[in-house]
Parts: C-alpha cells; structure tokens; sequence
C-alpha cells in the first residue's frame, strides 16, 4: 500500500512558496498550471516504476487517471487497486478480497497524497530550481527540480520533466529517502471526452458481494 500512496505524491499538486522559487522555474510552473485548469477533464495512461539497486527490485506498473475539477478516478489494474473520490468522499477497492473502504476525503492523509490535480504544481513545502532542458524521444522538455522544506514527504528530490510546447508534466522521477527510486511517465492524454459526475462514485453493485468497510 506504501507505493499507492507514494504514487499520489506524483499524482498529487505541488505548490511552492514564492520566496522559495527560481524565478524560471516558477514562470514554466504558472503556465503549466493555467494551461491544466482551461481542461475541464483530463483522462491519462501512465507507467508507474519502482527501483532499488541494492534489493534488486525493478517494478512496473500500468494505470490510468480521470480527474474532473477535484474529482477523481485512479485504476492500477496490474495490482488489483482502484481509487475513487466524487470530491468528498473517498473509495479504496482492492480486487484480491473484493474489498472497499470508504472514508471521508479530508480524512485521507496528506494533501501531497490527492491526485486530483495531477498535472497542477503548486503546493507548499518544496523549493525549486531550473535544471535545464533535455530531449525525450522526440519532444523537447524543460526539467525542474523539487527539494523538500521537511522530511514529511519521505522524499529527498523530484525531477519534473514539463513538454516545452504544450506546457504538460512527461514524467517525473521522486528520490524516496526509503533509497527507492519512484517514477510515473505519462503515455497518453485525452482532454477532449466529457465524464459525468457519476462516472466519480464507487457503485458497490458494479462488484458483485463486495466487502465494504466504512470509516466514516
């Protein structure tokens, strides 16, 4: 479970506090930031990864994400784990045990761990600095470096890489002080289909004899 909420720390807003921005790197923050609220929905397909050298653990997981304001939807198909949140209540299914828990979501943890604006980045607690720009496979991207203010986030650094021409997070790798190396790389996009508000909520009866479990 550790990894899913990890993963939400990629999937999550990342402020920054302005005294603490490189002035680059907070100007090509601000314009991937309006340019992802003029979306009304965004639906992506990503690789998430998991590796530690000295364990010599390699993971890859696929998955996809649809946000709607600060609804959303998380499917990791290769593990078993869905995640739903209409914006107030939050669903956690797990294949293995057909199992939910359901919680209020502003008693889910972290804000780092809400994946709702996942291609937003602003939040407070990182500083930030330009690094430079770089080619990956055919697209040009800026990269931006993240570096805690604490140690709450259980990281040492994130690496953004942000598509020079649309202005959209590619991929980022996080530097866990766990000495795993977590990324997500961003596959495909689509900002063009409409979801309803429906589409958001767990429905028990889409899973046969589900077990649900109700913290709220």
């Amino acid at each position: 479970m550790k990894h899913i909420f990890l993963l939400g720390i990629f999937l999550a807003s990342v402020f920054f506090a302005s005294a603490q921005q490189d002035p680059k790197a907070k100007q090509i923050l601000d314009e991937v930031s309006e340019n992802t609220r003029s979306f009304k929905t965004i639906s992506a397909e990503f690789v998430f990864s998991m590796e530690n050298k000295e364990m010599d653990i390699n993971e890859r997981n696929e998955g996809t994400i649809k946000l709607k304001g600060q609804k959303y939807v998380v499917d990791l198909p290769d593990i078993g784990v869905k995640v739903f949140s209409d914006g107030k209540t939050l669903w956690n299914y797990m294949e293995d045990g057909n199992q939910v828990t359901i919680s209020n979501l502003e008693d889910g943890g972290s804000e780092l761990m809400d994946p709702s604006s996942v291609f937003t980045i602003y939040e407070k607690g990182f500083q930030s600095k330009y690094a430079g720009e770089k080619t990956i496979g055919n697209a040009m991207v800026h990269q931006i470096e993240l570096y805690p203010d604490t140690d709450e986030h259980e990281v040492s650094k994130i690496l953004l890489s942000i598509g020079k021409s649309d202005k959209m997070i590619k991929s980022a790798l996080l530097y866990g002080t766990d000495g795993n190396l977590y990324g997500i790389e961003i596959k495909k996009m689509d900002t063009q289909t409409e979801l309803p508000d429906s589409y958001f909520v767990f429905k028990t009866g889409d899973y046969g004899d589900v077990e649900i479990i109700d913290f709220r």
